[in-house]
């Protein structure tokens, strides 16, 4: 089964002594796919909706507001999905919003930063093992801020009111990085001390010493992926077969 991820921002190399960016850690989120990487970023876009089984968007610096024709241009792939399934991570996330209608804005709180708690509202069949309350690592000072329409919203924080939420069967975002590593999320708190704070930075490097639900979630969109992708190759034979 082939996921495409599409690269929302490079963050390989950024920091020299952390090794690997976005390929190498949702690789190790989510054993046992195969992966085709487009920097969309850089103005690289699938040619097919259809060209793999999945789709990805990462993490970014960008905001989803700031009028980039490489966001828009995501934006109509993104609205042109159809059935193939999609995951939107943290700027990812913002971007299924801005795409389908939401809103996405600046936190009047601030920076989500750090391990932060997520309280499951809604368990799904995809969530196995279930688990109502989830930790992910944080890193945004963007949110969703009014869901698209048709969206069910399947997660929420005390920092961050749509933490997690579906949009039809196929399409699902989640504001969490599952896939950042200990040492990528500290090196990007570091980096941003100036910008967090002292005080919150170092509250946020606290955190990173307490455990998170980062691998169950992998699990959770892994089920999700499958389950969407066999349902949509089910309802391709019945039609075959009619």
């Amino acid at each position: 089964m082939r996921i495409g991820l599409l690269e929302c921002d490079d963050v390989t190399g950024r920091f020299p002594h952390v090794e690997g960016g976005y390929r190498e850690m949702f690789a190790a989120l989510l054993p046992g796919f195969e992966f085709r990487y487009y920097a969309s970023h850089a103005g690289q876009l699938p040619g097919s909706p259809t060209e793999c089984d999945a789709w990805i968007a990462t993490g970014s610096k960008h905001a989803v507001y700031e009028g980039h024709p490489w966001v828009e241009q995501l934006c109509g792939f993104i609205r042109n999905l159809k059935t193939t399934p999609f995951v939107g991570i943290c700027f990812g996330h913002q971007l299924l919003a801005h795409a389908l209608g939401g809103k996405v804005a600046k936190a009047d709180q601030g920076w989500g930063i750090g391990v932060l708690p997520m309280d499951v509202l809604r368990q799904e069949p995809w969530m196995t093992p279930p688990k109502a309350q989830i930790r992910l690592q944080h890193s945004h000072q963007d949110q969703v801020q009014k869901l698209p329409h048709g969206a069910v919203l399947l997660g929420r924080s005390p920092h961050c009111e749509i933490a997690m939420y579906r949009v039809g069967e196929t399409m699902l975002g989640i504001e969490g990085h599952p896939e950042f590593t200990v040492p990528f999320g500290d090196a990007l708190i570091r980096s941003r001390v100036d910008r967090l704070g002292a005080e919150r930075a170092q509250a946020a490097l606290e955190s990173l010493k307490t455990p998170t639900d980062a691998a169950l979630v992998g699990e959770w969109i892994a089920g999700f992926v499958r389950a969407r992708t066999y349902n949509e190759a089910s309802a391709t034979l019945k039609g075959a077969l009619r």
